[in-house]
């Protein structure tokens, strides 16, 4: 239970802490980016089953992978994609904990 309550409350409210601390004038925005980065949780569909409480996500679903993660920390690079760098690896970054605390 409290993985679970860690684990969704670094998917959601981290992510708006981090907006209103980097992006204050635009944090409402920079949340919503940061929010649709949980899409890239689409990768679970293929999967079987869709959802496991006991499977870590890093480098099993595709969009979870070290590769994939090596993209999202070079939108990091350029100022255009940075919000959504920033969004992806907060999104890793929660997956990653629920991974550590099995």
């Amino acid at each position: 239970m409290l993985r679970t309550c860690i684990h969704y409350g670094l998917h959601f409210i981290f992510p708006v802490l981090i907006a209103l601390l980097i992006y204050r004038k635009n944090w409402k925005i920079t949340y919503f980016v940061f929010i649709l980065c949980m899409l890239i949780d689409l990768d679970h569909l293929l999967a079987t089953p869709i959802f496991d409480p006991n499977r870590c996500s890093i480098n099993f679903h595709p969009l979870h992978t070290y590769y994939a993660i090596a993209v999202y920390a070079g939108f990091l690079l350029f100022k255009k994609t940075r919000i959504l760098g920033i969004g992806l690896l907060l999104h890793i970054l929660a997956d990653a904990v629920d991974c550590w605390m099995m």
